[in-house]
């Protein structure tokens, strides 16, 4: 009796020493290949900078982003790495400035006269297929979900459709795609805070329009700033 007890225990503590080492095994390789902040979404308050003299926001104009991002750990501690993604982005800009167009389709910029015109919703819309590039800090674990980040970097877009809509007097205007917008838009973002609330801003390095946009001859060279909240998940 007393041998067959000595048996089973042997048995377990040999399963046990084996199960051990297997989680062991386990959590070595979770260390070894965790990653965060895969995937992403946030919304941002929209901000014309550089704006032509006259130009005047009004309302709410807002942004929805989306997208996954590639994490790529540089170190073996794994909390510094390199991300590279694929988003898309919504971008709305309520303003003053009313977009027509004449016989030939040639895009019209001007300033609107509330004193001539009466004016019951003006803004234009882009909609962005994006790649952040992104230096990443932060300081998780393997095993610790909120933590610090700081996240630098480029965000390169293509803007894959557009359109602008003015609804007042004397009639609606509606445009599609304007060949005056800058189909290529770039610039520098940064992200930072701490577990789900994250501070966000995007700071374009080049105008919205292309420099066939003028008002009164001269070239509008407004770009967007866009400031809000950027939550990752894994």
């Amino acid at each position: 009796m007393k041998f067959i007890i000595l048996f089973f225990c042997l048995c377990f503590a040999n399963t046990y020493s084996y199960a051990q080492e297997a989680l062991s095994e386990t959590i070595q390789e979770v260390d070894a290949l965790y990653k965060e902040d895969q995937f992403y979404f946030g919304l941002t308050y929209n901000l014309i900078s550089k704006p032509p003299s006259g130009l005047v926001q009004s309302g709410f104009s807002g942004g929805f982003h989306f997208g996954y991002t590639k994490d790529m750990p540089i170190n073996k501690r794994r909390n510094k790495a390199i991300g590279i993604g694929l988003g898309l982005s919504f971008n709305s800009f309520n303003q003053n400035i009313q977009i027509s167009e004449d016989a030939s389709g040639n895009t019209i910029f001007q300033i609107i006269n509330e004193n001539e015109i009466t004016v019951t919703k003006n803004k234009f819309s882009t909609y962005m297929v994006e790649v952040p590039l992104e230096f990443r800090w932060r300081t998780s674990t393997a095993e610790e979900f909120k933590f610090w980040r700081i996240y630098t970097g480029f965000k390169l877009g293509y803007v894959f459709a557009s359109n602008s809509i003015f609804e007042g007097t004397p009639q609606n205007i509606k445009i599609k795609n304007s060949k005056a917008i800058n189909n290529l838009q770039y610039g520098l973002t940064l992200g930072a805070g701490y577990n789900t609330w994250n501070f966000y801003l995007y700071y374009a390095l080049n105008p919205i329009f292309d420099d066939s946009a003028k008002i009164d001859g001269k070239i509008i060279e407004a770009n967007a700033i866009k400031i809000g909240l950027m939550f990752y998940i894994l």
